[in-house]
């Protein structure tokens, strides 16, 4: 089991980024019903699609994630790797594959465990009652509305519900764990001799036919790549935009036309103490509830600071209650005719008699109340500059595109005419090859699709420029050839030198071996410890004092017959000889730390368990992928 586990570090990384589910009030998965029924599909979960988009946009969020917790430490070339996409593929496929089964179980998350999250938060003011106001603007920096976050929420709830009951099935049983812990903690004492390989280089004569032998058998190591400069022009938003001006006259105008843009109507925000009446209520039930709604009034008249607390103890809306009786901003019609007539009769800070409604009687008061107001044009000048200019941008992108392609089609053995109609520059770049590099990262030319064009028959035999490729949305590059290189082999001469020195370590290294596998065997034979040197007592967490290999081989040996050997390469130092000569456990148990191995153990075991499960789902949800592993290619490519 615990090999299996070992040899899928990376699916079980996958799982845990599934299983831990953060809070979700800033950022949430994206809903399993956003699916993209689109051409550009890399996979097919339950009959719907995950689209190329989708799993850009995933990669994007990740790395935005990654650069907020790195700061100055984030490289993105760390990332720009094969295994990082197929690994943010894989972990949309298995998510998605959960959310299928929440949908196909029809689990649903109830009004309280919401509220009760969503208060949870932390978003509440100095006198207890939830902050509306705050919630909701972190909701909008997030282009959220409180809908749509509680719909995310509800199904991130249930995501984690039915992942819950999976991830706690994992535990490990204490005679296994002992086990592991005490194979952790064992000691072995070892002695140890090194025979150095600088011994041994006097003695070694390298020929030129084993300089010759080592060049023909190792040709990869000696391949220089194919490389391509190039000439290319980039026709971007930004570059759109850099031609594109917008006039103080065009802004004014723009301004008198769309003043109910710029028109905030009034606002208000109200809270209200609900007393409420059955339908069926008796009259006399009607009066008492009357009275006390008048009581109510009254005790929250004389001090109008403890509405929100009042609200609290004593008003009979659950769902208001929690927040101090706040309602939010009141919206015409949302309410019974009755309430709203007396909210937008009050002024802010105003108490009223208790008005009844279905529900029973209502005490409200206006907490916030906001006059229309228009901003002035001095306010707006800037948003409303970059929205023409983005206007404007969009309608010249179309017009400049069309130039732009059919200009480096027709006149394909130059890029200038192209740059000369729509005032691009030509930009240039060395060392490309037919496939990107992660030393490149984001750069346009990078780009696969555009590879793909420029090392064309045409493009790479007859110099001509690329059709114009799109790289991404409003985003065109066509390039052109300017010399190429072909793919070779440095030349024996070039790189004699630096066979010669690594055949000479490794024949020395090939005879420190030999001279030691003979010592090894009369040592195995005699006993003979002449040579080795002092006892040293190495576990798997304490291995200072001898080489990190040797270390590894020596946990390892089989020491059911004692004293034990073992021979080991040290590249570059030599060969070594270590004699294990008592195994022990420690005096003292480090209880602490078998609590701690215990957990983990515990934990890789719910991580297989969640394996198994999300493999079922993805199963049961038919998934299939309509793009190779990223990864598989890049092994096949080596």
């Amino acid at each position: 089991m615990f090999e299996y586990i070992r040899t899928h570090q990376k699916l079980m990384q996958i799982l845990l980024a599934i299983v831990i589910v953060p809070s979700f009030v800033f950022v949430g998965v994206s809903g399993y019903q956003s699916f993209d029924d689109s051409a550009t599909a890399v996979a097919k979960i339950d009959g719907k699609t995950l689209s190329q988009q989708d799993w850009e946009a995933a990669q994007r969020r990740q790395l935005d994630n990654l650069r907020q917790r790195m700061g100055q430490q984030y490289d993105q070339k760390l990332f720009d790797t094969p295994e990082f996409k197929q690994n943010i593929l894989e972990t949309l496929v298995a998510e998605r594959s959960i959310n299928a089964e929440v949908i196909r179980s029809h689990m649903t998350i109830g009004d309280a465990a919401l509220q009760k999250y969503i208060l949870g938060q932390g978003l509440t003011k100095a006198d207890g009652s939830f902050d509306m106001e705050r919630y909701q603007a972190l909701l909008a920096a997030q282009g959220m509305t409180p809908q749509m976050y509680e719909a995310r929420v509800r199904q991130e709830l249930a995501f984690q519900q039915l992942t819950s009951g999976i991830e706690s099935s994992g535990f490990a049983p204490r005679t296994v764990s002992k086990m592991i812990s005490d194979i952790g903690a064992q000691e072995r004492d070892v002695q140890e001799l090194v025979l150095p390989i600088s011994e041994f280089l006097p003695q070694v004569k390298v020929t030129d036919e084993m300089v010759k032998a080592f060049y023909d058998k190792n040709p990869k190591l000696f391949e220089l790549p194919e490389q391509a400069k190039i000439e290319y022009l980039l026709l971007n938003a930004d570059a759109v935009a850099a031609q594109v001006t917008v006039s103080d006259e065009e802004v004014a105008a723009y301004y008198k036309s769309n003043a109910a843009r710029f028109t905030a109507p009034e606002t208000r925000r109200a809270s209200h103490i609900l007393v409420a009446v059955n339908k069926d209520a008796t009259a006399a039930q009607k009066a008492a509830a009357k009275a006390k709604a008048d009581a109510i009034a009254a005790e929250v008249r004389k001090a109008p600071a403890t509405f929100a607390a009042v609200a609290k103890a004593k008003s009979e809306d659950p769902a208001s209650a929690e927040l101090g009786g706040d309602l939010n901003v009141i919206e015409k019609g949302a309410l019974p005719k009755a309430v709203e007539d007396a909210i937008f009769a009050l002024k802010q800070g105003d108490i009223s008699t208790p008005v009844e409604s279905e529900f029973g009687y209502h005490v409200l008061t206006v907490t916030e109340l906001k006059a229309a107001t228009t901003k002035p044009l001095d306010e707006v000048k800037g948003d409303i500059a970059a929205d023409l200019k983005k206007q404007k941008a969009a309608k010249k992108y179309s017009e400049m595109a069309e130039a732009f392609s059919n200009t480096v089609y027709e006149q394909a053995d130059s890029l200038k005419p192209a740059a000369d109609k729509t005032g691009l520059k030509i930009e240039s770049a060395a060392g490309l090859s037919r496939t990107p590099s992660p030393m490149l990262g984001a750069a346009p030319f990078n780009n696969a699709k555009f590879l793909t064009a420029l090392f064309s028959e045409d493009s790479l035999k007859n110099k001509r420029n690329t059709e114009a490729v799109e790289i991404a949305p409003s985003t065109l590059i066509a390039g052109r050839i300017v010399e190429y290189k072909p793919a070779s082999k440095r030349p024996l001469a070039e790189v004699d030198a630096a066979i010669r020195q690594r055949v000479t370590m490794e024949e020395a290294l090939s005879m420190a071996r030999k001279a030691g596998e003979a010592k090894l065997a009369a040592a195995k034979k005699d006993g003979n410890t002449e040579g080795f040197g002092e006892v040293k007592s190495i576990s798997r967490s304490k291995v200072e004092g001898i080489n990190q290999a040797a270390a590894l081989a020596v946990l390892k040996a089989d020491v059911s017959k004692l004293p034990a050997y073992v021979g080991v390469d040290l590249p570059g130092q030599g060969y070594g000889l270590y004699r294990i000569g008592k195994v022990h456990q420690p005096a003292q148990q480090d209880e602490a730390r078998r609590k701690a191995e215990q957990e983990q153990i515990g934990n890789i075991i719910s991580q297989q368990e969640m394996y198994g499960y999300v493999e079922s789902l993805k199963a049961k949800a038919k998934v299939k992928m309509l793009r190779p592993s990223l990864t598989a290619k890049t092994e096949e490519a080596k």
